[in-house]
């Protein structure tokens, strides 16, 4: 087990960061209560950040005003008790840093910024994007790297940049281990968190410091578990537990694109309804419904 909280971040961010959802109001108008209740929900269960407005919060679907009424919500709701790291990105860096300076006066410790989107960049205008945004607010700042959507890789070259300028963290949901493994290895200073439950235990094992988990949004003791017993140094248990997580999310991948997390959540026992998905993402029909809540219950989780 390596001891991985990156120096350079001064949040010592680690543990299970889930990324919290939007709630939506069922004529898809945003429900701040419901969305700060689900922040509640995984920090009572053992969260030891919240990261509202990732691709979990449907960021890319909110206007500027909804993502800081968002922020607000969260940080009312779980601020002061575990920090608060709000997704800021959009492809304009004009965007990004008004994003998140509005995160930042609304309360946010950190930003996470998404490598820009939709136009392809080299390794200079990808790092120029960063630099803008931790010159502008005087908290952590992190990178998410989800290549995979965004269609722009960072370069190993673009990460120890950044890590010169000022970078706290990063999220990787790139799925490239070997990509992971060298980025750690050429900025260690940075705090790195796994980004998809398919790699909770290997970016643990690689040195990340924490995980950025879809599971954790309805399942948090799971994920909570998994960290901690890899923490204490059992990773049998770890493996053990990454096992069944693989379960639980191929059963929440079954449905249209993100619709799982949601509908899990309204088949706990909850005291919030996290409402439908915003168009044009789509809810699961009845069907998917059902059979979701036959795996779950037999993998006794419900």
């Amino acid at each position: 087990m390596s001891e991985a909280t990156g120096g350079a971040d001064p949040l010592s961010l680690h543990g299970v960061v889930p990324p919290t959802i939007t709630a939506f109001h069922e004529g898809e108008t945003l429900n701040p209560g419901a969305t700060a209740a689900h922040a509640r929900f995984v920090v009572d269960r053992g969260a030891h950040g919240v990261f509202p407005l990732g691709t979990n919060g449907e960021f890319p679907l909110l206007t500027a005003e909804e993502r800081e009424r968002v922020v607000r919500a969260v940080v009312d709701e779980v601020g002061g008790e575990v920090p608060v790291i709000a997704g800021v990105g959009a492809p304009s860096t004009r965007a990004t840093v008004n994003n998140a300076k509005r995160a930042v006066e609304a309360g946010a410790e950190g930003v996470v910024v998404v490598t820009p989107y939709y136009y392809p960049l080299d390794d200079e205008a990808a790092p120029t994007h960063f630099r803008r945004v931790i010159d502008a607010v005087d908290v952590a700042v992190y990178a998410y790297h989800i290549p995979g959507r965004t269609g722009n890789e960072l370069s190993l070259d673009a990460v120890s940049a950044l890590a010169d300028a000022g970078l706290a963290g990063l999220k990787d949901s790139s799925k490239d281990v070997p990509w992971l493994g060298q980025a750690i290895d050429a900025a260690p200073e940075l705090t790195f968190l796994a980004g998809s439950d398919s790699l909770l235990f290997a970016g643990l094992e690689v040195g990340c410091a924490g995980l950025v988990s879809a599971v954790a949004n309805a399942f948090p003791e799971l994920v909570v578990e998994c960290y901690e017993a890899y923490a204490a140094g059992d990773e049998e248990r770890a493996r053990e537990i990454q096992s069944r997580v693989y379960e639980v999310r191929r059963a929440l991948k079954r449905g249209p694109y993100m619709a799982g997390v949601k509908t899990a959540l309204s088949l706990r026992d909850v005291d919030f309804d996290p409402g439908p998905l915003r168009d044009p993402l789509r809810t699961m029909d009845d069907d998917g419904r059902t059979r979701l809540e036959r795996e779950l219950r037999e993998m006794d989780l419900l």
